[in-house]
């Protein structure tokens, strides 16, 4: 018989084992998502603008969010004065993220763009450590950092996924995985006082503002010549999946596993990229990817340990004093 469990305390909040792993199930079904949605986004700007795709999907996900909030709460709530940090959160995070992003996946394949993102984990866990935030604890730190090495792993010894291919790509998209720590930690501290579905539905939509203008723009300038309908199925898929959905687990996850680990455990996203990229866009594989996600791997499974030394050393350190 398992013993009761015990409840923990996340950013402020009191979380149970089970919600813990609810929240870590939710991550994972993200990882998934998030996966494919780099080969989704990247086939699909292939047809439509980069800002236009982004600007319609985004557009899903807010209509998708606000349908679920009627459903979850039998009205949208408006969350009093939060609601205008909530929006400039989103203009940050799904605003001006997207936007660097998606010109930068242009440049560079989906695979690539993954790896970069991944550095993200890693800025977040420092910035939330150091804005006492999120404990960053010996682990936490140690798996960000095992994780990194994945990456680099990966992005340096991998012969289709070389920095030097495009270099706007490459420093857009890290400055979006650099934008996309300080939005986490930023978010974090937001959930304190508002419930996951309520936050991301107005920082959905305000990402859905700032990302307007510059849709639109993009429409007009660049029009498609026309919308086939795998086009269709990947804004349906990207918008009310991936940017909408998914980013509910997330916040969850982040209100209740603190920035750190919900963050860490999307570096798996990158793996599953490299590999439904190969399988779907014929992006090339090599030995670098494989070691490399096998190092990634690990690194989140560090992030999960109460220490990084084993038990039994732990233990016998515990009779010695």
């Amino acid at each position: 018989m398992n013993p009761p469990a015990t409840p923990a305390k996340s950013a402020g909040v009191s979380v149970s084992a089970r919600d813990r792993r609810i929240a870590e199930l939710g991550v994972l079904l993200t990882v998934i998502v998030w996966s494919a949605n780099f080969v989704v986004v990247k086939a699909a700007i292939g047809v439509l603008g980069p800002l236009t795709f982004t600007t319609t999907r985004y557009a899903v996900a807010a209509i998708t969010l606000l349908l679920v909030s009627r459903w979850r709460f039998g009205a949208v709530k408006r969350p009093g004065r939060l609601t205008l940090p909530l929006l400039g959160l989103g203009m940050l995070g799904f605003g001006g993220y997207q936007v660097l992003w998606t010109i930068g996946l242009t440049q560079i394949t989906a695979g690539d763009s993954a790896l970069i993102i991944a550095v993200s984990p890693v800025a977040t866990a420092l910035i939330a450590g150091a804005l006492g935030l999120d404990r960053l604890t010996a682990p936490k730190l140690a798996g960000a950092l095992t994780a990194f090495l994945g990456v680099a792993i990966v992005i340096g010894a991998g012969a289709g996924l070389a920095l030097g291919a495009s270099l706007l790509g490459d420093l857009l998209t890290l400055a979006a995985a650099l934008l996309w720590a300080v939005y986490t930690v930023l978010g974090s501290r937001v959930l304190r006082h508002v419930d996951a579905l309520t936050a991301t539905t107005w920082t959905v939509f305000g990402g859905l503002l700032f990302l307007l203008p510059f849709g639109l723009w993009d429409a007009v300038t660049a029009p498609p010549a026309s919308i086939p309908p795998a086009a269709v199925a990947g804004i349906l898929y990207s918008g009310a999946l991936a940017a909408g959905l998914a980013n509910v687990l997330v916040f969850n996850a982040v209100r209740l596993i603190g920035p750190t680990r919900a963050s860490a455990m999307q570096l798996l996203v990158p793996a599953g990229a490299v590999a439904l990229g190969a399988l779907f866009l014929s992006e090339p594989v090599g030995p670098a990817q494989v070691v490399g996600g096998a190092v990634i791997v690990l690194g989140v499974a560090t992030t999960r340990r109460a220490s990084v030394m084993p038990a039994a050393v732990r233990a016998r350190l515990h009779n010695a004093g």
